[in-house]
């Protein structure tokens, strides 16, 4: 990826909310009514929506708004009528109970045929000089390097957009780190300062997760990505089901998310062939990052990445549309 792109990238996640503008804008006749897909604030998301989106609306007709919202914002849209879909859901067992099981006004319809993870990571250079780096027993051995002037004399850990699902405060405090979590922002934010400290040999631990385009994690990457960041994950002690069930007391890694969808109540109830497009759309990490590198690298129009997606993958688009 050459800077340029990646400046597109990092600006305020600008390139974002300017594809996802233009993703709202589709075709389609709105004939059989209008689909509200909530867009959450990361590309591999927008990639989901964009695909779903093309279809409902070139394929089947519908009109498809995209309003941009944080997670927890999009599951309260439910309630208030301003959201049909979340495409992409990591976790969020808080609002599962709030918006499904109580006021029940949340369904799920089924996983993405993804998994996500959420981690700790260091650029590979690091990994690579100091190769102990990546447990988190030696992390408090190295956390001077990580000091900047808004970690308060303590190691800076990383984070981004402050609506992620994290456990970031309960695992420093828990695990006994000196280090101090920090927010930095979008998406974009954080793949910048990993491309900064890999430039320029600086020290950084900071939150991320996969599936993710841009990203070498490990020695893997997405095929036709130019120049992606190289990290390394740092292990955390290992999940184990109910380690994480009381926030404040969390000490272990993060569990391995099982992507799911989840639809309004009464779009569930409306009859719309719609909700079984949404209920039949899967697809990988593989696939998912491909058309986030069209949006993200290439700079394409998420609709043009939609379709350039679903013209060579026509198989798995008939797949989906049964039933509907």
């Amino acid at each position: 990826m050459s800077r340029t792109t990646l400046g597109r990238l990092a600006v305020g996640g600008a390139v974002l909310s300017l594809a996802l503008g233009a993703c709202s804008a589709g075709g389609g006749t709105g004939s059989k009514g209008t689909v509200k897909i909530a867009i959450n604030p990361w590309v591999g998301y927008a990639a989901d929506a964009a695909v779903i989106g093309y279809i409902l609306q070139n394929e089947m007709g519908y009109k498809v708004e995209k309003p941009e919202l944080k997670e927890e914002i999009s599951w309260q849209g439910f309630e208030s009528g301003t959201v049909d879909v979340i495409v992409e859901n990591w976790g969020h067992e808080d609002l599962k109970k709030t918006y499904i099981d109580e006021k029940k006004t949340a369904v799920r319809v089924g996983s993405t045929g993804r998994q996500g993870i959420i981690g700790w990571f260091v650029p590979q250079w690091m990994a690579d000089k100091y190769p102990d780096i990546t447990d988190y027993k030696n992390l408090n051995k190295y956390a001077d390097m990580f000091k900047t002037s808004e970690s308060g004399g303590k190691g800076q850990l990383l984070d981004g957009d402050p609506s992620y699902v994290t456990n970031d405060e309960a695992l420093v405090k828990n695990l006994n780190l000196d280090f101090q979590v920090v927010v930095g922002g979008s998406e974009a934010a954080l793949l910048q300062s990993f491309r900064s400290a890999e430039k320029n040999q600086t020290a950084l631990l900071a939150y991320f997760y996969t599936p993710q385009w841009y990203a070498e994690v490990n020695g893997q990457a997405t095929p036709g990505v130019e120049d992606p960041i190289q990290i390394a994950n740092v292990k955390l002690p290992p999940y184990t089901d109910g380690c994480d069930a009381d926030p404040a007391k969390v000490d272990c890694d993060y569990p391995p998310y099982h992507l799911n969808k989840l639809i309004s109540k009464d779009f569930a109830d409306s009859g719309s062939p719609a909700v079984t497009l949404i209920k039949n759309f899967q697809w990988t990490n593989e696939d998912q990052n491909l058309v986030s590198s069209y949006i993200g690298q290439d700079g394409m129009d998420p609709d043009d990445a939609a379709k350039k997606w679903i013209d060579a993958n026509p198989d798995k688009v008939d797949a989906w549309l049964q039933g509907t």
